[in-house]
């Protein structure tokens, strides 16, 4: 039971820090290196396409539901938001923008869809949704607004993939699918755009948030959750925007702000008020 235990500590530990490790990375490549947003986009999807196609072949077993073309159109939109996105904004503030743009997003959609909230959970999504547009808003140490703007495009986008892939099938598998079916989408976009700007550094960033943190952290993630109970699932999810904001104190010598940090308390702690009674667990 204990050594059970520590494997799903391990794994959802491993999991956050991976999904954190997404908004450093592509904070590293874009302030760090020649690479562009469409090309770091591009490679980041490619990577991950290849990876989790390996898995899926090695691994064999179910292999229902392959992804469709609507799914890999909201990855791509969550993809490319995120890293133009990352062109103006912190580890820490993409992460926080992200998140709350994610889980409000899934609890808008669960009450559209006839879940009923309890008053604290009102109250909750009030404060989260108080604490995206009061960061966002202009004034001292905001972040640049089209960034911001950007990168809550990116949390709807990623909530609408996750509620469009429940039930879908085996979701390693449906996760190949639509990161293969999104490459050409960003091919095109580097086409259209005419930038293909890199070097070593930035590839080497791209690649390892394409097919470690986004694919290897999907995989580990999708492995852990029927383990959670789903108030758990939701609650840990909350440490992905700290995570990401150490980090990027850490690696690229980011600083807290006092803006930053009231923000993350209002956000994190209104989705906490209302994710820890909801089912089913949801995915990131």
């Amino acid at each position: 039971m204990q050594k059970n235990s520590l494997r799903i500590v391990t794994l959802t530990a491993s999991s956050m820090i991976a999904f954190a490790a997404n908004s450093v990375l592509c904070r590293l490549a874009l302030t760090r290196s020649s690479i562009d947003p469409a090309t770091f986009t591009t490679v980041r999807l490619l990577a991950g396409a290849i990876v989790l196609a390996l898995i899926v072949s090695v691994r064999g077993g179910e292999r229902r539901g392959s992804g469709n073309w609507l799914s890999a159109l909201a990855l791509f939109a969550y993809a490319v938001a995120f890293s133009f996105a990352y062109i103006g904004l912190s580890a820490g503030a993409g992460a926080l923008l992200l998140f709350g743009a994610v889980q409000v997003t899934m609890v808008g959609f669960g009450w559209w869809s006839g879940e009923r909230l309890r008053s604290w959970q009102w109250l909750g999504v009030l404060i989260a949704v108080a604490g995206l547009v009061g960061f966002v808003l202009p004034g001292f140490s905001a972040p640049p607004i089209s960034a911001a703007l950007l990168m809550l495009v990116a949390g709807i986008a990623w909530g609408a993939y996750s509620l469009r892939g429940r039930g879908a099938g085996d979701p390693t598998t449906v996760t190949a699918g639509n990161f293969l079916r999104a490459v050409p989408m960003a091919l095109i976009l580097v086409i259209a755009t005419q930038s293909f700007n890199y070097d070593l550094a930035g590839l080497g960033y791209a690649i390892a948030s394409g097919a470690i943190t986004s694919g290897l952290g999907y995989v580990i993630w999708y492995a852990t959750v029927p383990a959670l109970k789903a108030s758990t699932a939701g609650v840990v999810q909350l440490t992905v925007p700290l995570i990401a904001a150490v980090g990027g104190v850490i690696v690229l010598g980011e600083v807290f702000t006092a803006r930053l940090v009231i923000a993350s308390l209002a956000v994190l702690g209104g989705i906490a008020l209302v994710v820890v009674e909801r089912r089913p667990a949801q995915s990131f």
